[in-house]
């Protein structure tokens, strides 16, 4: 039964994250998820409502063009409003003969660029798959999965953005980059990361390896110059804490105002004070840049999801 990993690009905004959720109608209204409710998608039980994620949609083309029930399992739970340029997900279509002269499956034989091809012509605008490849049919996309990268980006200016508003987090006052490397580099190797966890994360162990984590002005994409008001910080390592992320950056922009340093941060890891971290940024600035497994040794190329 052959088995296939897709890399997805998504823009988050309009996406209750990737998982697939299915609460009760009246629960969906009364957090307030009602607005992110798909009518289109259909539910396992009867009084429950189907909230447009990402995992939902895809799932539901990829059933389209193989004509049978598949799950599809993705490699990261993003949140609502988190973007990504290289999501990772899989599912085993049939490889029964039977089948396949009725239309259903999806032979080898078919080719991975036809499938990628026929999935994105029943996705919406917000979300493409960028490609598609054959993987052994043990390939898990979590289990297997060795390191992450993210970016966020941070808007520092009183102008607000227009074109990127959807991608960037604005604060509005400029930002001093250098405090913000000293406090980063402070985050990179194996530590115990609760103070920088949102609460409820749900994790036995606390402790995670950050490979990498820079700070660096943007590059105007018409002049090729660095932006001023443009901050984009990358973030790698072999998995994150709920949030974690999001407060980091929370965290080196406190560290740019002048209101965290370098001891702040040495107290946090040590004493696991949310406290002591700064405050959980919003979604919009967070993008799942790519994911690394044991069968390569380089990211997967996705196409940008902005």
């Amino acid at each position: 039964m052959p088995r296939y990993m897709l890399t997805i690009a998504y823009d988050g905004t309009d996406f209750c994250g990737w998982q697939k959720q299915e609460p009760p109608a009246a629960q969906a209204e009364a957090t307030g998820s009602g607005a992110h409710v798909d009518p289109t998608l259909e539910t396992g039980e009867p009084g429950r409502v189907a909230l447009r994620t990402v995992q939902a949609i895809v799932e539901r083309a990829v059933r389209e063009v193989v004509r049978e029930p598949v799950m599809l399992f993705g490699a990261s739970r993003t949140d609502s409003g988190v973007h990504a340029r290289g999501q990772v997900a899989a599912f085993t279509a049939t490889d029964d003969p039977a089948l396949q002269a009725r239309g259903s499956g999806w032979p080898l034989s078919r080719g991975t660029d036809a499938l990628r091809r026929a999935i994105n012509g029943r996705l919406p605008d917000d979300v493409l798959v960028t490609d598609v490849r054959s993987v052994p049919g043990d390939f898990d996309p979590i289990g297997d999965c060795i390191a992450k990268g993210y970016s966020y980006t941070i808007h520092a200016s009183r102008e607000r953005p227009l074109w990127d508003r959807r991608y960037v987090h604005q604060v509005w006052e400029p930002l001093d980059t250098q405090p913000m490397r000293d406090v980063a580099a402070e985050l990179v190797g194996e530590h115990d990361f609760a103070a920088f966890a949102a609460a409820g994360h749900g994790r036995q162990s606390t402790i995670r390896t950050v490979h990498a984590l820079t700070v660096a002005r943007a590059i105007d994409a018409h002049t090729g110059r660095p932006r001023e008001d443009r901050i984009r910080i990358d973030i790698s390592g072999s998995g994150f804490l709920w949030n974690m992320v999001r407060i980091i950056a929370g965290t080196l922009a406190d560290a740019g105002r002048g209101r965290a340093d370098v001891a702040r941060i040495r107290d946090a890891l040590r004493t696991g004070d949310r406290r002591l971290a700064g405050p959980t940024f919003p979604a919009s600035g967070l993008c799942l840049e790519w994911i690394t497994y044991k069968q390569r040794d380089e990211p997967p190329h996705a196409e940008s999801a902005s």
